[in-house]
């Protein structure tokens, strides 16, 4: 039974939705009011009856991020309704006037908005960086401006922080996921091979920008597949003043030195890009500022053969926010009071001997013919977001505060190797979990805790709840 979705007139913990702004395949975005906040606001409200897990990890991701920015550039946090909730949202400052993606229609734009709107875009994205927030996201579509009295353009506010990293928080993305995400076009090399914790990525996606606002076409096309993406680690694009030659010297300096491949190359800061594309003469020009063509393929094949021998190094294990990481592993089918019980005592007792560990609850949501788990709970919602709220549930005995616990829901054929592939990839330093109890499901898949165990690159703990007496 697919679970109704948001309309309008709908009110929602205090919050009446207006009309729709936007109903896409993973959210619905709302005109919302509420008796207590007299200007105006927005609400997001995800989609339950899907079985995407990215779109339910990047929604948590953003109520995590969102009520901790602040300034102009961001709209005002107001309120959120977690997954443990009928219906979850995320309600914030609207901001009046449409995204950036409508001036698309008119590209090329003139070479003087073209260097307004990079440098107030710059400014948004600095002042983000300043929160040790990378955005990892930056295109048209989440570029707005703040309206001022005379009707000109304000400052640039980001939004939709679904896939941005926090320095200071866990990366659910990247815990959970081992494919990069962002936007295809405008995606920085580092992040298409899985990094997400470089500011300068951002500086990268507003040079994509910078580049197609000042030719009307994208530098790197539009790829659909990840293999296509990675292309512009070799792949440099045509030279700005090729394709428009009343482009300056100075602004394709600026275009492409933003879209160099090695962060290092880049400008270091977002503010120092905001100044140049402000101060045209300030600009110190290179070889870059005059080229008419690219690369040579001699150079290009070289490059690739470059990078393709260097020695691979994977997603890095832990990022900034790395402090230790108790993971729990808890079974929502089959677990009693007891053993629930027991799990969170020795996760009690572990953190009393890793002062300001972290707490990551799993669960495993089966995708085998046989064992497989369903996809939908009997009201429409995702199985996916029952176990967030089960989760939850669970945990809040422990008494820990956000940012010391996450929740995570892990798909795979076997819970085994989803629990050693999570603990792997992100360096857990100890796992709690329960043994199974004694039936036919043991002795048909064996011990999952056994398993762990065995090859567990950490310590396990193993619980098994005392027997009631007779």
């Amino acid at each position: 039974m697919p679970q109704r979705r948001p309309r309008e007139g709908q009110v929602i913990d205090g919050f009446t939705l207006g009309p729709p702004l936007h109903q896409g395949g993973m959210a619905s975005i709302f005109e919302a009011t509420h008796p207590a906040h007299d200007f105006p606001v927005l609400m997001k409200l995800p989609h339950l009856d899907g079985v995407d897990a990215a779109h339910i990890v990047s929604f948590e991701m953003e109520q995590m991020i969102l009520p901790r920015l602040t300034g102009p550039h961001v709209p005002r946090y107001v309120a959120a309704g977690g997954f443990d909730t009928p219906h979850p949202y995320l309600a914030m400052e609207r901001i009046p006037g449409p995204s950036l993606l409508a001036r698309l229609r008119d590209l090329p734009l003139s070479l003087d908005e073209v260097a307004a709107i990079g440098a107030k875009a710059a400014l948004a994205i600095a002042a983000l960086h300043r929160q040790r927030v990378s955005h990892l996201d930056i295109k048209p579509a989440n570029i707005l401006f703040r309206p001022t009295p005379d009707g000109l353009r304000g400052d640039a506010v980001l939004v939709d922080f679904g896939l941005s990293h926090h320095g200071q928080l866990p990366d659910l993305i990247e815990e959970e996921f081992r494919i990069p995400y962002g936007t295809a076009p405008y995606m920085a090399p580092e992040q298409a091979m899985g990094q997400r914790n470089e500011p300068r990525s951002d500086i990268f996606s507003l040079g994509v920008l910078l580049y197609q606002l000042a030719t009307g076409i994208l530098p790197f096309g539009e790829p659909q597949h990840l293999r296509a993406v990675r292309k512009r680690l070799w792949r440099d694009p045509v030279p700005p003043r090729k394709l428009r030659p009343e482009i300056p010297s100075w602004l394709q300096e600026v275009i492409l030195r933003c879209l160099e491949v090695e962060p290092g190359s880049r400008y270091p800061t977002a503010t120092g890009l905001a100044f140049d594309l402000r101060n045209p003469e300030s600009v110190r020009l290179t070889p870059r500022a005059e080229r008419l063509r690219r690369d040579g393929w001699l150079a290009v094949l070289e490059r690739r053969f470059n990078r393709d021998r260097a020695p691979r190094t994977g997603r890095p294990a832990v990022t900034a926010h790395a402090a230790p990481i108790v993971a729990v592993a808890v079974d929502l089918r089959e677990g009693s009071v007891a053993l629930a019980d027991a799990l969170r005592a020795s996760v009690g007792n572990v953190l009393r001997t890793m002062p300001g560990a972290r707490v990551a609850c799993l669960n495993v949501l089966l995708d085998g013919y046989i064992t497989g788990d369903a996809q939908h709970d009997d009201e429409g919602r995702s199985s996916r977001v029952q176990r967030l709220a089960e989760l939850r549930h669970w945990a809040a005995p422990l008494g820990l505060e956000e940012g010391r616990i996450t929740f995570h829901v892990l798909e795979g054929s076997s819970a085994a190797e989803a629990l050693l592939e999570y603990a792997v990839a992100n360096g857990v330093d100890h796992v709690v979990m329960g043994a199974r109890a004694n039936s036919v499901l043991r002795s048909v898949l064996g011990s999952v805790s056994g398993e762990v165990a065995a090859r567990a690159p950490c310590s396990v703990t193993v619980v098994r709840p005392r027997e009631a007496a007779p």
